[in-house]
């Protein structure tokens, strides 16, 4: 019997997330009958290419889901709330990208290089997707955690400008075109500020220009002073790795580049880490890329990894003062294994379960 060939909607398929996802349905391997793409009335009709053919996008309506099988959102929390439940209705199973769903206890936290078996367990036929954050480096982390029992971590975030989508790329680019040139900015107070809010005005994603400079604050302001962005790398992180209790500390802020999160992440385990070992356990994990060789100047900036589906690691070392604790930094393109990626690989586990219903995931 040839296997069913499950039918699938991109909700938000003209965002910058839904572009790279359309890009990896045409080169992945593919396991899908008809493709949808879906989005607001003003998008309507736009043609787009996927798997090498032109697809008109339709409406976001009711009927849209008639027929669908596993719906993948990039849409804004609000429309988010509003949609999933009808695509679930009209008997699909939802993955979504918002931060809506993610920490409702009958909603599983899917990472397929962590915990794939979760994907199965999702009584409200809605399966969420971590922030792009937490999936730079949650791979890493689930592979030395398998190792050595994480039970600490401190992490310092360097966040794209497109985490904050198009508008956040159209930003940088415009501030970056005001400031260049001039090699009198950044000497004075509030000269970068003065001029990009001259040129540009003050209605910006971003709190403080980003152009010459790098912004403390990613998402907006939460109880006790934290970030929403960095209550989220706490409280994801523990649920993926089924772990309530970790001890996390994040500082989120937003660097001057287009595109690719970093970290720096200070890890400490239940066990003494080698240093040789942590390497080879990341070397050999499905989705993480080593490149750590400082003393040839070789380890992984947004630059050189934007593009790529793996996170890359690199500066791995024990830290000096602080027993069983690894320090390193990590890269990841946030449109991609930040978000796309992910949702195509939570997608493909769900059509692989209809295709074959009596196959399990594999995994604890």
């Amino acid at each position: 019997m040839i296997p069913r060939r499950p039918t699938l909607a991109v909700v938000g398929a003209t965002g910058a997330v839904g572009s790279v996802m359309l890009d990896l349905l045409s080169t992945r391997a593919d396991v899908w009958g008809e493709i949808r793409l879906l989005a607001s009335s003003r998008s309507a009709g736009r043609v787009l290419r996927c798997r090498g053919e032109d697809v008109a996008v339709r409406e976001l309506t009711d009927d849209a889901f008639d027929g669908v099988d596993i719906a993948v959102f990039d849409v804004p929390e609000a429309a988010a709330r509003a949609w999933v439940p009808v695509a679930v209705g009209r008997g699909a199973v939802a993955v979504d990208n918002s931060s809506e769903f993610r920490m409702a206890a009958d909603v599983p936290l899917v990472v397929p290089e962590v915990n794939a078996w979760a994907v199965r367990n999702r009584p409200r036929g809605i399966v969420a997707n971590p922030n792009c954050t937490t999936l730079t480096m949650i791979d890493a982390l689930g592979a030395l955690h398998a190792r050595w029992e994480l039970r600490e971590l401190v992490v310092a975030s360097y966040q794209a400008a497109s985490g904050m989508g198009q508008a956040g790329i159209d930003r940088l680019y415009d501030e970056v075109e005001v400031v260049s040139g001039n090699r009198s900015l950044g000497q004075s107070p509030g000269d970068v500020r003065g001029l990009v809010a001259t040129k540009l005005g003050t209605d910006s994603p971003f709190p403080a220009p980003l152009a010459l400079n790098v912004v403390p604050m990613a998402g907006s302001v939460a109880e006790g002073g934290w970030s929403t962005e960095e209550l989220k790398v706490r409280n994801e992180t523990r649920k993926v790795l089924g772990l309530p209790d970790l001890k996390i500390s994040a500082t989120c802020v937003r660097v001057p580049v287009l595109t690719t999160h970093s970290l720096a992440v200070h890890a400490v385990f239940a066990h003494r880490v080698d240093v040789a070992e942590a390497r080879r356990a990341l070397i050999e994990a499905p989705s993480v890329v080593v490149i750590d060789e400082p003393e040839r100047g070789e380890f992984p900036t947004p630059a050189d990894v934007v593009g790529s589906d793996p996170t890359f690691v690199g500066r791995i070392r024990q830290a000096l003062d602080f027993p069983n604790t690894l320090e390193f930094f990590v890269c990841g393109d946030n449109l991609r294994k930040g978000a796309a990626l992910n949702a195509i690989q939570v997608a493909e586990l769900i059509a692989a379960e209809m295709a074959a219903p009596s196959q399990a995931i594999s995994g604890d």
